[in-house]
């Protein structure tokens, strides 16, 4: 259309001024297109692939892909410990008064962890120290360790006094840290250990502490995510719906597909070393024109079993469900055949389905991932019926009919088709508010392959066509108010000898080459 309005644009320009104007025919003649399309450039894609001499369709979609470290979520914890005293105590310099063994509780509702590996974390500490002397304080977290070597650090809080103490403040960072939760037994279940020593320094004073005198000591762990974990990681449900767009299959409007052989396999995979149920709740897909068609089969709405994942660190290896979809158990044909633009899958996994059946040996790695995979390989076989395709331009012409005007013209658009797929073709002009200003019907149908003749070079028919939009004056009084162009092409797969749809298969190499050229008549007034 831009090469229209250039057309327009010269024949404006040659404007001059007389008492009375002279007015003169014109006609003007412009090629416009010279392109070709084919879907040679799409082979190896991982969708087109070539086979026997046509193309075929190799479908592999990732549908969702959850990390399934996120279901081990670990609150911000925060160890207090507070040492008073009973009675007065006279502390010498270098005096150990305080040892302290505890365990701490991560609040993990019915999560039941033994060990976890830190892919990083924080643990913030602050010491408080009523006394006139320096107090030391000495960490162990039996259990928490880095490359072999147990969490023990000193921390020396300054004198102070009951209402101003001492104060030290540290922040350790926790990445690449393991933790053992199994507490001072060894056989519990999410419980940090810690082991705090205090003594005076040994280069202050002696100092009298008194019942009023309290230390405190606190250790927040925070923004921990774990890329290991062992343990039961409870009963949990995942729920959700997602959604995948076909962009390309947004400008149909109508008609329908007829895809053969049609088959989908759903693939599960669980890299989680945990039992798992699952539930395909629904899968439905949009077309164009918002109709939806929900597919229907046996495994939708009913629960499968997912077995746990094997192997280690280096050799796990994800347990596969795999559910089939074909013409034999569901209404697949349809559901392809519905052009879905939009399609959304609402599932739900539920691992532990039968409680702690591991005895809590349920292990989580950084690999690990529950996936839903779609697949499907099939003839490139597409029976088309009555299809209607369907887009929007923006488009504007102005022209004076005082001075210079377009009064006909037409479009030529010459096609050479190797696709076994004809069509007519159709132009809307539409005025700012979306009416129909003016239609323009093709003078006859783009051919299909299968009724042009075989071609020795390309080894499949060709069909050559020539189709003419007539642009007539009417439609050029109201060029002034069209804001937009709708391309309308309605598609279908003609057997010439049966003359009914069928899927017909695209030969490797198939193309659509054209030629378009535009002829004005214009009237130039001076």
């Amino acid at each position: 259309m831009r090469y229209l309005v250039l057309i327009i644009g010269i024949a404006a320009v040659a404007i001059g001024c007389k008492k009375e104007k002279t007015s003169w025919d014109t006609e003007w003649s412009a090629p416009l297109i010279n392109d070709t399309l084919s879907l040679k450039n799409l082979v190896n894609d991982s969708t087109l692939i070539e086979s026997g001499g046509f193309y075929a369709l190799d479908l592999n979609r990732e549908i969702f892909n959850l990390n399934l470290t996120e279901l081990i979520n670990i609150p911000d914890t925060t160890i207090i410990e507070q040492f008073t005293f009973g009675t007065d105590l006279n502390i010498f310099p270098g005096l150990s008064f305080i040892n302290s063994v505890e365990e701490h509780e991560l609040e993990l509702e019915e999560i039941q962890l033994k060990e976890i590996y830190l892919n990083n974390g924080f643990i913030d500490i602050k010491v408080t120290n009523p006394l006139p002397t320096a107090a030391i304080f000495n960490v162990q977290l039996p259990g928490v360790s880095k490359d072999g070597v147990t969490f023990n650090n000193t921390y020396t809080a300054p004198p102070g006094t009951q209402a101003n103490p001492g104060l030290v403040n540290k922040s350790i960072d926790l990445s690449g840290y393991k933790m053992d939760l199994t507490g001072i037994s060894g056989g519990d279940f999410n419980m940090i250990k810690s082991q705090i020593t205090v003594s005076s320094d040994p280069n202050g004073p002696n100092v009298l502490v008194t019942p009023a005198d309290i230390m405190n000591f606190e250790a927040t762990f925070r923004d921990v995510n774990v890329f290991y974990a062992r343990g039961y990681f409870g009963s949990r449900i995942i729920q959700d719906t997602t959604d995948v767009l076909i962009d390309a299959l947004a400008g149909i409007a109508e008609g329908s597909i007829d895809i053969p052989n049609t088959a989908l396999e759903f693939q599960v995979e669980n890299g989680i070393k945990v039992s798992a149920a699952g539930t395909i709740l629904s899968f439905l897909n949009e077309n164009g024109s918002g109709a939806t068609v929900n597919l229907i089969s046996p495994y939708v709405g009913s629960a499968f079993n997912i077995s746990p994942a094997t192997g280690s660190w280096n050799t796990l290896t994800p347990s596969v469900k795999s559910l089939y979809f074909n013409s034999g158990n569901s209404n697949i044909e349809n559901y392809i055949g519905n052009l879905g633009a939009k399609h959304l899958l609402a599932y739900k996994f539920q691992i532990n389905p039968w409680g702690n059946t591991s005895g809590g040996y349920d292990e989580l790695f950084p690999n690990s991932r529950l996936k839903v995979n779609l697949k499907a390989t099939m003839p490139l076989a597409i029976g088309v019926n009555d299809l209607l395709i369907r887009d929007t331009f923006d488009l504007t012409l102005n022209q004076d009919p005082e001075r210079t005007r377009i009064t006909s013209g037409e479009l030529v658009l010459n096609a050479s088709n190797g696709f076994p797929i004809g069509g007519t073709v159709k132009l809307h002009l539409l005025d700012e508010s979306g009416a129909v200003l003016h239609t323009v019907t093709a003078s006859q149908p783009l051919k299909s392959a299968q009724f042009g003749s075989f071609n020795s070079t390309y080894n499949f028919n060709v069909a050559n066509s020539e189709l003419k939009f007539y642009l007539s004056e009417e439609g050029f009084s109201k060029i002034n108010y069209v804001k937009r162009v709708v391309v309308e092409a309605r598609f279908a797969t003609e057997n010439p000898v049966t003359s009914l749809n069928e899927p017909m298969q695209i030969p490797v190499d198939a193309f659509l080459a054209v030629k378009l050229k535009a002829k004005l008549t214009t009237e130039m007034k001076f």
